[in-house]
Formats: structure tokens, sequence, C-alpha cells
């Protein structure tokens, strides 16, 4: 089978490791969809396409390519519709919460200089870029001085708004490849002194109900790789406060082989 990746690092991790899990019986390539010929017919035209493409790229130009290969019949995973979505915030908070999961309250200001704007912030705030994207926003605002603050770096950018919910200072990131989740604690940028350590979380320690819940989020977003970070509200009450397309998952025994087991579905 002929397996085909989607991204300018192929030596990422889990790319590396699921490579070597193929490669004694398959063949594995890479396309970086910042190339130049990267929509050639070398690539994209009859006769040319892989089995299948997972895509681990987010950028326009790698949606665009995804897209072609989705028309000429070939199977990408994600698709490039369900990880266009989960770059969009705006997008992804009206889809969850009219899907009746438990999504931080969002709504969307035009321009953070629009937000800045208003009247004192009742409480604390989270401001985020609305396109997610490399080194985008994610801040907390108490207060306007904080918003005047962030409007000076990124006065013209789309952001959305939701409240800040107190909670332990720890993002449960939970994983998902194919139904298999995967899970550690990492120490949220937004809680005093900033993003921290990840660590070990053991599945069987989540509240009861928090592993049915990521996984019906793949069914809402139709994701087969992703990511769902989860903040405990209070008394092991799940809040979704975001959801990654095909994230890096680094350092969980077992997420290569259930991606080379995906990857051999799908080609098949």
């Amino acid at each position: 089978m002929r397996i085909c990746l989607i991204t300018p690092r192929p030596d990422h991790p889990l790319l590396a490791a699921t490579t070597a899990l193929l490669t004694p019986r398959h063949h594995v390539e890479s396309l970086d969809p910042g190339a130049e010929d990267c929509l050639s017919r070398e690539h994209a035209g009859p006769g040319t396409l892989a089995d299948v493409y997972l895509l681990k790229a987010r950028t326009p130009r790698a949606l665009a390519l995804a897209r072609l290969i989705e028309q000429r019949g070939a199977p990408v995973l994600n698709s490039a519709a369900a990880t266009g979505l989960c770059q969009d915030r705006t997008e992804m908070a009206e889809l969850a919460r009219r899907a009746g999961l438990p999504f931080a309250e969002t709504r969307t200001v035009a321009a953070l200089r629009l937000l800045a704007a208003e009247a004192e912030p009742t409480r604390p705030l989270v401001v985020k870029s609305r396109h997610s994207r490399r080194n985008d926003l994610v801040a907390r605002a108490d207060d306007a001085a904080r918003l005047r603050a962030l409007c000076a770096d990124w006065p013209d950018e789309p952001v959305v708004v939701q409240p800040f919910t107190a909670n332990s200072g720890w993002d449960h990131k939970l994983w998902v490849v194919a139904g298999q989740v995967f899970g550690a604690l990492r120490r949220s940028e937004l809680a005093d002194g900033g993003r921290g350590p990840t660590l070990p979380l053991a599945l069987g320690e989540l509240p009861d109900g928090w592993l049915d819940l990521v996984r019906e989020v793949g069914s809402v977003f139709a994701l087969d790789v992703y990511g769902v970070d989860v903040i405990d509200a209070g008394d092991g009450a799940p809040l979704i406060v975001d959801i990654n397309a095909f994230p890096g998952i680094r350092g969980q025994a077992g997420a290569p082989e259930a991606l080379a087991a995906l990857a051999l579905r799908a080609g098949a």
C-alpha cells in the first residue's frame, strides 16, 4: 500500500514512529504542502494518487491540496472540511453547542480593538484568535487595562471571547485515534506562571463520562485523529475549551500503532 503524509515535517515523532511501523510492508512518502510543486501533476494527477493521505498540516495551502486529492477520489484523514472547521473557533463553538457538547460559551468580535472599547469586563475573560494557527492569540484578561495591553499588539485581530472558568490550572489533553483515547495533563498557558510541564494521565482516573464525551466529539466533527482540551469546571463537570485536528500526540505509547492501523484500514 502507498501512504502519503501531507506535512512539512515527516520527522515529527508521531509520524516517524508510524512510518517505521508501516515501511516493512508498505511505501510511505511525504508531501510538503508549502513546496512549489505540491499541486503538480506528479502528486495530484490521474494515476498518481496514494491509497491514503494523512493530513498533518492546517495551512490554507495544505487544505487546498487535501481538497484537490479528495476530489480526485483518494481518502484524506482528517478530511479537509473537518480540519478547516477546527481552524475557525467560531464555527467550532457553534457546532459543539448545537450538538449539546459542554463547550465554553463563546462570542465573536470582529477586532480586538472593538472588544477593548467595550465597558469594563464584569468577570475575567479568555480571549483567543478566531482563526487557530501557530503563535495565535490566547490570553486571559481580567480587566480593561489588560485588554488595552493586548490590543497594542493585536488591534485588528478577529477574536472569540469566553468567560474564564475557575479551575485547577491543568488542562486535560485527550487525544483520539480511531476511537482509542490517549491523555496527559498539561499546565495551562492561562494559569499563573504560564504554561508548564506535561504529566502522565491515567485514563481510568477520569470522571465518569469523560471518555464517552471525547469520543462523541469525533462523531460530531467527523474527525478520525483529534485532540480535545478539557478542564474540570467543578465536581468533575467537563468543559471543552478547544478541539484540534491531528495533534502531535507525543510520547503516548500505542499511538503510532493506532495511527498505522487506521491508515491501513482507510487505504484498503
